[in-house]
């Protein structure tokens, strides 16, 4: 069997009101000299005191008799069930888990440092009780594993805009999350753990190529901004030439447009403060 069950307790106030009954009659007993029934209503008493427990609001007790599984109480209360009980305690709660970083090879083989925010409970008790040995430590183990094993799938960042890589583990936070979960899910489910979110929660290259891929990062950064530079540098100067020769300010030949085009290229385009030559004579002095 691999379902749970879930059972119900007797109340733990009437057990605790019959507890107090055997306990009056003990001591009458001894008072009165009736030992062998002082004895038997001793007896009486020391059996029904492991029976009691409480559970708090999304608790549980798990309940075994000599080894075989007889139901998980889930109802918050005191309770007393059949003192030969095993009551194992698992809470329903919601738990965080945040992962340690560790160092993984993405898809294309570089070294990341990469962790997860992982928020569980356990939705089935029987399996957490019985399916594994220790199912926190089963949550750690299996979370590490799946973390390897989604950046392995997926690129850190798409320097070439492959469109095989439209994924990355940079840009598609919400893919590789869902992936992730689903991953962690199917692995979890053996120890009836339901996986509530799981994400990302630190992300970067490993040491030993963070400079490098840094400067990568700024490399790529400086040509499309120069890209973006170059293209409206290229209209302003379309423009100028068509409004100097449609205003008859000035009559352009080649040389002259050719001269006046790099003039304003290099100062449109240029990363630094241009200084200006005046030209005192004509265009070919």
């Amino acid at each position: 069997m691999k379902q749970e069950k879930e059972m119900k307790s007797s109340s733990g106030y009437i057990a605790l009101l019959v507890l107090f009954v055997l306990i009056a009659a003990a001591i009458a007993s001894i008072v009165f000299r009736l030992i062998p029934i002082a004895l038997i209503v001793s007896l009486g008493v020391l059996l029904m005191l492991p029976g009691f427990f409480f559970i708090n609001p999304n608790g549980s007790r798990v309940m075994t008799l000599f080894g075989d599984y007889k139901g998980t109480v889930k109802a918050n209360g005191f309770f007393w069930a059949n003192p030969f009980f095993t009551k194992k305690q698992i809470s329903l709660r919601a738990r965080n888990f945040d992962s340690e970083r560790v160092k993984v090879n993405d898809k294309l083989g570089n070294p990341v440092m990469i962790s997860v925010i992982l928020v569980w409970k356990v939705r089935n008790t029987f399996k957490a009780a019985f399916e594994v040995d220790n199912y926190e430590n089963f949550v750690r183990v299996q979370t590490d594993a799946a973390v390897r094993k989604m950046a392995g799938s997926y690129p850190y960042d798409d320097w070439e805009d492959n469109d095989d890589y439209k994924i990355t583990l940079r840009s598609g936070m919400n893919e590789v999350n869902k992936a992730l979960e689903d991953e962690l899910s199917e692995r979890l489910e053996i120890a009836g753990i339901e996986v509530l979110e799981a994400r990302i929660g630190y992300l970067a290259y490993a040491e030993e190529i963070a400079s490098s891929m840094l400067k990568r990062q700024q490399a790529t950064a400086i040509i499309a901004a120069r890209e973006k530079i170059f293209e409206g540098a290229v209209g302003m100067v379309e423009n100028a030439l068509a409004q100097l020769s449609e205003k008859g300010i000035v009559e352009f030949d080649q040389d002259k447009k050719a001269s006046m085009v790099s003039n304003l290229m290099v100062v449109l385009c240029s990363d630094k403060e241009v200084t200006p030559v005046v030209n005192t004579g004509s265009l070919y002095q």
